[in-house]
């Protein structure tokens, strides 16, 4: 007897989905930019703030990211400065539970799931590279500077990456440290220089770009994380694009002179490795995530301009500072199901970039109770809006008590509360905000809305104490009981 088309289609229709050819496993790319602050960009994280961006700079590239993905308005690093932020995107987890919140910290990475170990986890195909930047201070010379981190002393090899370049660190992408090449020469790092390769974001550019052509003749699902040196100090673009940039005037916030340039030809980087995944038929079926590992540098006092705004204009602070200015960064989403040019409000941080990476190659076993990011696959799939995102976590908790003003913060939906250290658990300030309509952080709710500001520090206080966060060190005297 013979069975009509339809009736096989409809057989077809019944069978179970393990026995349906399944689609095909997504890629994932995560461009990791260096000292990015959220306004260094030439097209606005939030709309309604016209003027947090660079202006008379090309970042076409960019700009197509923001058009075609989806730009979160609140996306944050996980630390204010490079090593934490590194450390905790590659396991999910808080700098405050790493007890790493400076370059040396007190985590050892043996036994705490990595990107390319949970990705092989979920899907034993995939293929991992890194290139680019490891880690601040994680490579250097023989006798390495005073603040190198011995403790970040996993090599990319070894967290499951196929292809990395090693471990590398300001020193691979240059940088003039004081400790290593005197106070002298560390002033170049203000000064722009010339350079075919600046800032390696070209040789970076062609592994990257050299490995996508691989996996896609190998048919072999990847996930690629690009960690650019730019636009960190040392000061590099290549002579061409110095000379583009000559005659422009300067910008209307306080940045090094060779920002622009640095943009631009990071731009470009940016754009070969879009191209190429247009060019090998990837890009339909590929998640491009991209943000910053921390929120621009200030600059040195000798090159603040009066008649220009901060760097990082209209956030409050600067990179090394858990204000605004110190940890939102640029955070952008492109890739299958997600919306273009959409704007997503919700508050995340790149340690939710596991549980979520998990997430889209099908890992569906729980992760480890120790990792605090949560899954973003709702938000991107629902245009940015209508989707709680699960953490561990009473939201996104920022810690740096060790350091500057020693300090640790809380955002809950549009509050951020700041508790400022004066020692080991002794608080000696508190500062509440309502990010929605104090995007600068300049009026302090905190003695109008007592009952906020308790509820947001019991909650704070009892997640770094259940995570045995590292403490202030003690400021003189203990304030009377």
């Amino acid at each position: 007897m013979r069975i009509g088309r339809l009736a096989w289609l409809c057989i077809g229709c019944l069978l179970p989905a393990a026995v349906r050819a399944a689609p095909p496993a997504p890629n994932i790319v995560f461009i990791l930019t260096d000292d990015q602050g959220w306004a260094d960009v030439t097209t606005p994280m939030d709309p309604r703030f016209p003027e947090a961006k660079v202006d008379a700079v090309d970042t076409p590239n960019l700009d197509r990211l923001a058009r075609e993905g989806m730009r979160f308005a609140s996306g944050y690093a996980p630390a204010a400065n490079c090593t934490p932020s590194r450390r905790s995107i590659q396991f999910g987890m808080t700098p405050a539970r790493q007890r790493g919140t400076e370059f040396v910290g007190d985590f050892m990475p043996e036994g705490h799931l990595s990107i390319p170990q949970a990705l092989r986890r979920a899907n034993p195909a995939y293929r991992c590279a890194h290139f680019g930047k490891w880690g601040e201070h994680m490579s250097g010379p023989a006798t390495p500077p005073p603040d190198y981190d011995p403790n970040m002393a996993a090599n990319p090899t070894a967290l499951g990456y196929d292809e990395s370049d090693g471990l590398t660190g300001n020193l691979t992408g240059t940088q003039y440290f004081k400790s290593v090449y005197g106070a002298e020469k560390a002033k170049l790092d203000h000064v722009l220089s010339p350079d075919p390769d600046p800032k390696r974001t070209f040789s970076v550019t062609s592994r990257a770009v050299s490995f996508l052509g691989r996996c896609a003749a190998e048919k072999r699902p990847f996930y690629l994380q690009v960690s650019y040196y730019a636009i960190h100090a040392a000061l590099q673009a290549r002579p061409e694009t110095i000379a583009k940039y000559k005659d422009r005037a300067p910008p209307s916030r306080n940045m090094d002179a060779g920002n622009r340039p640095m943009l631009d030809d990071l731009d470009v980087g940016v754009g070969k490795v879009l191209d190429a995944l247009d060019r090998l038929g990837l890009a339909d079926n590929t998640y491009v995530f991209f943000c910053s590992d921390n929120g621009g540098s200030p600059l040195p006092p000798a090159h603040v301009r009066k008649d220009a705004s901060d760097r990082n204009h209209p956030l409050a602070g600067a990179k090394q500072q858990l204000l605004e200015g110190g940890i939102r960064v640029p955070f952008i989403v492109r890739g299958p199901g997600v919306a273009a040019a959409a704007v997503c409000r919700e508050p995340v941080a790149a340690y939710d970039l596991l549980p979520t990476f998990y997430a889209l190659v099908g890992g569906r076993e729980p992760l480890p109770e120790e990792i605090d990011g949560g899954d973003l696959g709702p938000l991107l799939r629902g245009g940015g809006a209508g989707a709680d995102i699960r953490r561990a976590m009473p939201g996104l908790v920022f810690h740096r008590p060790k350091a500057g003003r020693k300090e640790s913060v809380l955002r809950q939906g549009d509050f951020k509360l700041i508790v400022i250290w004066s020692g080991p658990w002794q608080i000696a300030s508190r500062e509440l905000y309502d990010l929605s309509a104090d995007i600068g952080e300049k009026n302090n709710l905190a003695a109008s809305m007592p009952d906020k500001t308790a509820a947001m520090e019991a909650a704070l206080l009892g997640y770094l104490k259940a995570v045995n966060a590292e403490t202030a060190p003690a400021q003189g005297k203990p304030p009377s009981p």
